[in-house]
């Protein structure tokens, strides 16, 4: 049997004869918004971060500091004097304006302590930047009237914590871990149920708060308040910015998380109180201030560690607030979706 032996390229070509060669894929370029998107939000972080943290510093201006002051003359005397920078709360007498400082009640007493003497009694424990203020506006008062001040420290900070950062880096730490829970949660949708989700938010909520608690006060003496209070308050901020961010990004989708980076990391712990006493703020930041799970934190903090609970309710409250709004929201988002797919079929 003869068999046609060919060359390669003649086999080739009469093995191909016929067909027509597959078209190739027009490279496509991606859309404008794939590359915008991304862009745009990183700048509006980076811009929102450096005016917030850098801007709320460039010139802080004390407005309505509370001061309580002795005696028939000095409480008008120093209003005149100082105006809207200090809120002036008479007392009858030395003793009742240091207590008032020890419990939380004014940021700073003054009395007189003899002829041409001022006894200026502060709490440190409100912060570096805020008694700084008060010391620098009493100081202008006393010179401008002729008159001696002596200070002095009643509510310190503790040894290891000489700056007052202890309750800013704690805050925003744990507001950090509770961030980055609630951005993992939001790829586990398809995984696990959505009550097994709340039960790994507000688990892992209780763990931050524990070890936050333990780290910071016990084992480095940094921040004196009670622990199981402090633990309380660490789980109620770690589950407020874990379901927080949960619910920003079930509902807005890929813009959700930049929006709980801005609310809770950026505004949040910058407006905090913790770094620029809340009395030195601007107006809009010093009203959000309490309003923000950072702020009501760093609140709660000082208050256990400085002045026995004194005003640790109202912060507390609004944690628990933002946790539970925020879990009862992504709760009610399967009914919505159900009803929107009925109602659309």
């Amino acid at each position: 049997m003869n068999i046609p032996i060919g060359s390669a390229s003649e086999q080739t070509s009469s093995a191909t004869a016929g067909l027509s060669p597959e078209p190739r894929e027009a490279a496509r370029r991606p859309p404008v918004r794939v590359w915008l998107q991304p862009t745009l939000i990183a700048l509006v972080v980076v811009t929102a971060f450096i005016a917030c943290y850098v801007g709320l510093q460039r010139d802080p201006k004390p407005h309505q500091v509370d001061i309580a002051a002795t005696g028939p003359d000095l409480p008008g005397e120093i209003h005149r004097a100082l105006d809207d920078a200090v809120e002036v709360h008479p007392v009858a007498d030395a003793e009742a304006a240091r207590r008032a400082v020890e419990r939380h009640d004014v940021v700073a007493a003054l009395s007189t302590d003899g002829p041409g003497q001022l006894r200026l009694e502060i709490a440190g424990a409100v912060g570096a930047s805020t008694t700084s203020a008060v010391n620098n506006l009493v100081g202008a008062y006393a010179h401008g009237a002729g008159k001696h001040v002596t200070t002095e420290d009643v509510v310190p900070l503790t040894h290891f914590d000489a700056r007052g950062l202890a309750s800013f880096y704690m805050a925003f730490g744990v507001t950090l871990a509770g961030f980055v829970l609630g951005s993992n949660a939001l790829g586990l949708a398809g995984v696990l149920h959505l009550r097994h989700r709340f039960r790994l938010l507000t688990g892992a909520s209780v763990a931050i708060g524990t070890v936050a608690a333990i780290i910071a006060g016990p084992i480095l003496g940094s921040v004196p308040a009670p622990i199981v209070p402090l633990i309380l308050t660490l789980t109620l901020l770690a589950a407020a910015a874990a379901f927080t961010t949960k619910l920003l990004g079930t509902y807005l989708g890929p813009i959700g998380v930049p929006v709980a980076t801005l609310l809770l990391l950026t505004v949040g712990n910058a407006t905090s109180g913790a770094t620029i006493g809340a009395d030195l703020l601007p107006t809009a930041a010093r009203a959000i201030s309490p309003l923000l799970p950072p702020g009501a934190a760093v609140r709660t903090i000082t208050d256990l560690s400085y002045f026995n609970g004194a005003h640790a309710a109202g912060p507390v409250v609004t944690l628990a607030l933002w946790a539970a709004i925020a879990a009862g929201l992504l709760g009610l988002r399967p009914r919505l979706m159900r009803r929107r797919t009925a109602a659309a079929s």
